[in-house]
């Protein structure tokens, strides 16, 4: 039986000149993308008629092209403009996934499993997605690792690494949880198997340092900038599992789901405290404009 291809949310995605719906077949089996995984991409998010911190991800995604070796060929100011095009085109109610992509049609010459950057080829797709912080998460320590940049290709946002991510949290809901805590490979708290984390002690927030080993993401840069505006004390440090088994409140940020909350980390539940709540009540206030706080 034929697998059914077809998108599960209202989608759009511009390629080559156009707006095409459903799921385009962009990809074949000789494409570099397909075997090799010269991917990237980023994701961004509109609801109630914003979209915080878009030029950043439509920053973002050029630099993850170039690390990769491919060679952007959208501006991110033409990026961002296809991305409010493309915003237009659906009700203007359900949230929305903006994610534009890069990959590679061919290898390198004289080297299949390096990809030609001059193959570059390049997709914008929005697609309806609601967010997800209403409810808090669950954690558990994961037994996979995040790679080290000598090991992967960390400097950038490709679709490579998330295989892994995949393999975590499978792992984590096997065993009855939401998300997976994930060690670097020195075994210091990096992230969650899907975003960054921060935890809660003695009323000071930390969050683990940037090693690259994972993507110091852009609303975990807006949540420091905001939080220490606000008068919240935020280090980043080199964090162990002890530390977040101790902590007073776990929370975590992405562009997916903005702030959310943690109420277990294995044996161990946790309120969602009040700087979690603080945390996502001062980054809305920044997103709607409701307040003069900047980072």
């Amino acid at each position: 039986m034929a697998v059914d291809t077809s998108p599960r949310s209202n989608t759009w995605t511009y390629v080559e000149g156009e707006w095409l719906t459903g799921n385009p077949p962009l990809i074949g089996p000789t494409s570099h993308a397909m075997w090799l995984a010269s991917t990237v991409f980023d994701g961004a998010r509109w609801f109630d008629g914003i979209a915080p911190d878009l030029d950043q991800h439509c920053q973002r995604i050029n630099r993850s092209a170039v690390n990769m070796g491919l060679k952007p060929t959208k501006t991110p100011e033409e990026i961002e403009a296809l991305a409010w095009e493309g915003i237009r085109k659906f009700d203007g109610k359900t949230p929305l996934y903006i994610k534009p992509m890069y990959w590679g049609e061919h290898g390198a010459p004289g080297s299949v499993v390096t990809v030609d950057g001059d193959s570059t080829r390049f997709a914008l797709c929005l697609f309806e997605a609601p967010l997800g912080n209403a409810a808090p998460n669950s954690l558990t320590l994961s037994p996979f690792r995040r790679p080290s940049p000598e090991t992967a290709m960390t400097d950038a946002k490709a679709g490579s690494l998330y295989p892994n991510s995949g393999r975590a949290i499978a792992d984590a809901r096997a065993r009855g949880f939401d998300n997976a805590l994930m060690r670097d490979m020195n075994g210091n708290i990096a992230e969650t198997a899907s975003s960054n984390v921060f935890l809660v002690k003695d009323g000071i927030i930390k969050t683990p340092v940037p090693n690259r080993t994972f993507l110091a993401g852009i609303t975990r840069a807006r949540v420091i900038g905001l939080m220490r505006k606000a008068g919240f004390d935020v280090r980043e440090a080199t964090l162990s599992v002890e530390d977040f088994m101790t902590a007073d409140e776990i929370f975590t940020s992405g562009n997916y789901s903005k702030v959310v909350g943690v109420n277990r980390l294995d044996g161990r539940d946790f309120q969602e405290g009040p700087v979690t709540r603080k945390a996502l009540e001062i980054y809305m206030d920044w997103a709607f404009g409701r307040s003069e706080t900047d980072s």
